[in-house]
């Protein structure tokens, strides 16, 4: 199976997860059995069609004559595509042209900035590091750098997202960063031209010779970081396996369907990973692992998925994949429960539309439509009181509109999205962990193909 995202003459075939974009892929050939759960249909006539559209433009046309102050007949109309769209379901709707830039921005994992990694110490923005080849590192800019002004602005009071959005811009845009530096006496200022800034999707780190993956989205750089991640610590413990891998996906999104099918191809050699049902012929596919370099290297290495109620499709699809294929054993709590998929329909200038399709299944044939992923081992974090309560979610099954069809009931109750910073006090992490180093027992790890 291919796992370069194929386009056609249109933008049509841009497959959208949780609140980001996809690019479908090249589906094996493989008959997808079973039927599609299908609503209550209402077949209307052509003549009661255009009736509607004929009242549509009678409301149109005495909006624009008789409303208290002139309106914007552009406007009008791009607000009564975005109704129409946002009436199906939760995730159809319409795009403005700036919003759809933005997702292309979020999905393709890069964007116009400096290449700085920040934190807020106490209302102050402290500089973690420059990231390496970007303008903020060949300008000089140091770890404990304090940044008080952009463009001779005060940054202090502004928050942390204020502050990136003000730091991000237009590819060859400068701007001016006034820099606080322990050893210098007075603040000083540094002229930065924006370049391409890389987003990093994937943190690693080994805990005790275990590798641990933090997946924050499924952009372009999903699968390349989790490749690169596995074989930086290979080379790191000159070149000994880890003694397992944890791939965390709480609280992440979701995001490019490719990169979920292309990580989960990682670790399998065969079998199928995704399932798509819809309308269409052409919405119906299967996508099958193939043996690679990769999934043999880690092949006897144990693996362990974290999930929550904020971990939703592409992240599901994945865990998903490997649940069922017995790669990987799942902890944590219920993930969110969305199990369709959508496409991102150009409309040229104008921006474009995203419209649900079809159902993605799981491997064993499931549908988590508002139903979630199951974690093989449920483990709860301590949550402190002030977020008791605070911290669970419904999820999909919770939104209005949503389009059901789950192969089985629907979650009803919150699943937790709380993950602390502070490692020692992760649960779910420290379980894991545990579990790898033969510290803690459990019948469902390590995942094993059944006899």
């Amino acid at each position: 199976m291919s796992l370069v995202a194929s386009l056609s003459t249109s933008l049509s075939t841009l497959v959208l997860t949780t609140g980001m974009l996809a690019f479908s892929l090249s589906p094996s050939l493989a008959q997808v059995q079973g039927p599609d759960p299908v609503s209550e249909t209402v077949t209307r006539s052509p003549e009661e069609i255009y009736s509607q559209l004929r009242l549509f433009g009678e409301v149109f046309d005495r909006i624009r004559k008789e409303y208290v102050d002139v309106p914007d007949e552009k406007e009008l109309i791009r607000a009564a595509i975005d109704g129409m769209l946002s009436s199906l379901d939760p995730h159809s709707g319409y795009l403005t042209p700036s919003s759809n830039d933005a997702i292309r921005q979020d999905t393709s994992g890069e964007f116009g900035g400096l290449g700085i990694e920040l934190t807020m110490q106490e209302g102050v923005v402290k500089v973690i590091s420059p990231i390496p080849d970007t303008p903020a590192e060949k300008a000089g800019i140091q770890s404990n750098d304090f940044i008080i002004k952009l463009d001779g602005k005060p940054v202090l009071g502004m928050g942390m997202d204020a502050t990136i959005a003000k730091m991000r811009g237009a590819v060859g845009d400068p701007i001016t960063v006034t820099v606080v530096r322990e050893g210098v006496t007075e603040p000083f200022d540094v002229t930065l031209v924006r370049d391409r800034i890389p987003l990093r999707a994937v943190h690693w780190t080994l805990e005790d010779g275990v590798g641990v993956m933090r997946l924050d989205s499924f952009s372009e750089q999903a699968f390349p970081g989790i490749r690169n991640a596995i074989l930086d610590m290979i080379a790191q413990e000159d070149g000994k396996l880890p003694a397992g891998l944890i791939i965390d996906l709480r609280n992440n999104p979701g995001g490019l369907v490719d990169q979920a099918v292309a990580i989960a191809d990682a670790f399998l050699s065969e079998g199928a990973i995704l399932l798509t049902r819809g309308r269409t012929e052409a919405e119906s596919a299967r996508y099958d692992a193939q043996p690679d370099d990769l999934d043999k290297l880690v092949a006897d290495v144990p693996l362990i998925i974290l999930i929550n109620g904020g971990s939703a499709s592409a992240s599901e699809i994945l865990a998903g994949a490997l649940q069922d294929q017995k790669r990987a054993t799942i902890i944590g709590t219920r993930s969110f429960g969305k199990g369709s998929v959508q496409l991102i329909i150009s409309l040229g200038e104008d921006g474009a539309m995203k419209l649900t399709t079809a159902r993605y299944y799981t491997p064993s044939n499931r549908s988590i439509q508002a139903v979630g992923i199951q974690p093989d081992i449920e483990i709860l974090q301590n949550v402190p009181k002030e977020f008791q309560g605070r911290d669970e979610i419904v999820g999909e099954a919770a939104l209005d509109g949503q389009i059901g069809g789950g192969s089985a009931a629907e979650a009803t109750t919150g699943s937790s999205t709380y993950v602390p910073s502070d490692k020692s006090l992760d649960t779910q992490l420290n379980y894991a962990i545990d579990l790898i180093l033969g510290k803690e027992t459990n019948p469902a790890f390590p995942a094993a193909k059944d006899d």
